[in-house]
């Protein structure tokens, strides 16, 4: 099996793409439920996986809990006005934070959108969510003196279903 460099997948991989995109099976042995319905070895299937997560093809393999599910139904998208020249520095501080689940930059839409950072936090209720947005702009004071000038909090109000992009079986 050569080393395919970038993007490129070949069939096998594209089949492992449309196994696993969804979610792996819930059994006791994933990876050999998945290698089966590709119709590779388990250990072909975890070699092409590792190369796919090398080559950035896959970004990264991990859990996607259901936070109303588990307890956490206050989910709050912290919104922060962060100055220019700091906001990456900031953004990599709050998106390593526990509790943040993400964190990305976004352009302002002046006059009426001074935020440029966004950090989601999850919390059993409002109140809690508001005590860690409270916490993390105490920690990004202490860190980073005068950074921040503003921020708020939006509440969710539905959920939506989340998922990235989406193979078709191949044809």
């Amino acid at each position: 099996m050569g080393e395919r460099q970038g993007g490129t997948v070949d069939d096998v991989e594209r089949r492992i793409i449309v196994a696993t995109q969804a979610g792996l099976p819930l059994v006791a042995r994933p990876w050999d439920e998945v290698a089966a319905s590709v119709g590779v070895g388990v250990d072909e299937l975890l070699a092409r996986v590792r190369s796919m997560l090398d080559r950035g093809v896959i970004r990264r393999i991990g859990a996607v809990p259901n936070h109303y599910a588990i307890g956490y139904t206050a989910n709050g998208m912290s919104v922060w006005d962060i100055d220019d020249a700091r906001v990456d520095a900031v953004g990599e501080f709050v998106g390593a934070l526990e509790g943040v689940t993400h964190c990305y930059r976004r352009p302002r839409r002046l006059p009426e959108w001074p935020y440029n950072l966004f950090a989601m936090v999850h919390g059993r209720n409002r109140e809690a969510v508001e005590r860690q947005i409270g916490e993390i702009a105490a920690r990004i004071g202490e860190r980073f003196p005068g950074a921040c000038r503003e921020r708020d909090v939006l509440f969710s109000s539905a959920i939506l279903k989340k998922t990235g992009l989406r193979l078709g079986a191949p044809g």
